[in-house]
């Protein structure tokens, strides 16, 4: 029997019914699919509910598609074949609609002249010709370039109709510096992934067996681990550089920073992934493999890695800032990757001297670029690592 006092909705019409169904039937999928939900799609519904964390995923999204798409996106070669000899410590060349004349439905700089003056010590003065529009065109043929490192191309998404434009100037051998600054993103995120990579398979192999065995193992392990933490990097690299020949081509050097970032990294990461074993050890689950007959490298692999696959995710984007950090600080200091190559680290040591900080302030426009990738990785692995923990102040 039905309860009189309770109205039945089969029976009931009207819109106030309707919604009360509604909302239930929203409430109670909602229920379901937190219940049902994978761990990966329950830290990206509480990594969206972090604004700070999301609109820093969207320009760390943005940094790295530009650092992608370099070739195609920088007007110019980067390296000295790209450099424009008749401008050289030039200012930034901005592209605007409107200027005395008038206005127009194209974007366009004007031309300018330059020369020497008694007045300034015989620096360059530029003088802009306000008569003159060189308008901006789109996708037109340049210098030749291979996109991802092998599909040839020449054509770039902006140039203009006669010479060159420079919009964020350009150093005193003439380089374009936003070419240079959209590749030195790329080359800083290669070496940073290069050098994850490397430290995220030692640090799984030496942390899982070091805490999976234990005893003498994990007592052996760690104090290679603390051997590894005490090493200096800075001594470290200053002993590698007097051993590179200076004829060491870009791409070797490059290589060997890669590889040092990586076997100086591991250490960190290991030792979360020793706590965590040493305490997932003996859960009945482990237990159940063991007496199946699964072997150790199995158990491992198979069973306590997974369990918290999610963790080591959060853990290898903390860990990005810190190694384009690394390869930025080495190279301003001259131990790390030179020109030719256009990092982050290459840029900033130009933007050292008195005499830029004075007269060309656009060497420092590279910095901003530099600022916002480490603090987007910073901001993102933080909201990783807050969606990752359900125990964490932002999920309550």
């Amino acid at each position: 029997m039905t309860d009189p006092l309770k109205p039945n909705l089969a029976e009931t019409t009207g819109p106030d019914v309707a919604v009360v169904e509604t909302e239930a039937a929203v409430e109670r999928r909602a229920k379901e699919a937190y219940f049902t939900a994978s761990q990966r799609q329950l830290i990206w519904a509480r990594f969206k509910k972090q604004r700070a964390a999301m609109v820093a995923a969207v320009i760390l999204l943005a940094l790295v598609i530009s650092g992608i798409f370099a070739p195609f996106l920088s007007p110019y070669d980067p390296t000295i074949a790209g450099r424009n000899k008749d401008y050289t410590n030039g200012a930034p060349q901005m592209p605007q609609f409107c200027d005395k004349n008038g206005c127009s439905l194209r974007p366009f700089i004007h031309l300018v002249e330059r020369e020497r003056s008694m007045a300034t010590n015989f620096r360059w003065v530029t003088k802009v010709n306000e008569d003159e529009r060189n308008y901006l065109t789109f996708l037109p043929k340049g210098d030749r370039y291979k996109l991802f490192g092998f599909i040839p191309g020449d054509r770039h998404l902006f140039g203009v109709q006669e010479g060159k434009i420079h919009v964020f100037g350009t150093d005193e051998d003439g380089q374009d510096i936003f070419s240079r600054t959209l590749h030195a993103i790329w080359t800083s995120l290669q070496v940073g992934t290069i050098g994850v990579f490397i430290a995220f398979v030692l640090a799984l192999i030496i942390g899982g067996i070091s805490g999976y065995y234990g005893g003498w193992i994990d007592g052996f392990i760690q104090m290679i681990t603390d051997a590894v933490r005490t090493v200096p990097a800075i001594p470290l690299f200053m002993a590698v550089a007097a051993f590179m020949p200076p004829e060491m081509s870009a791409e070797a050097r490059f290589f060997y920073i890669s590889i040092i970032l990586g076997f100086i990294g591991w250490p960190t990461l290991a030792r979360r992934v020793r706590t965590h074993l040493l305490t997932e050890r003996n859960q009945e689950y482990v237990l159940a493999a063991q007496l199946c007959g699964a072997s150790s490298s199995h158990v491992i692999r198979r069973h306590l890695l997974p369990s918290f696959t999610s963790y080591i995710i959060v853990d290898l984007v903390i860990s990005f800032p810190y190694m384009v950090l690394s390869e930025t600080a080495l190279s301003f200091i001259g131990l790390g990757l030179k020109d030719p190559v256009s990092s982050l680290g290459v840029m900033l040591q130009k933007a050292t001297s008195a005499d830029v900080m004075l007269n060309y302030q656009w060497y420092f426009i590279p910095v901003i670029f530099f600022i916002a990738l480490v603090m987007a990785f910073v901001f993102v692995g933080d909201g990783l690592r807050d969606a990752a923990d359900p125990y964490s102040e932002a999920n309550k």
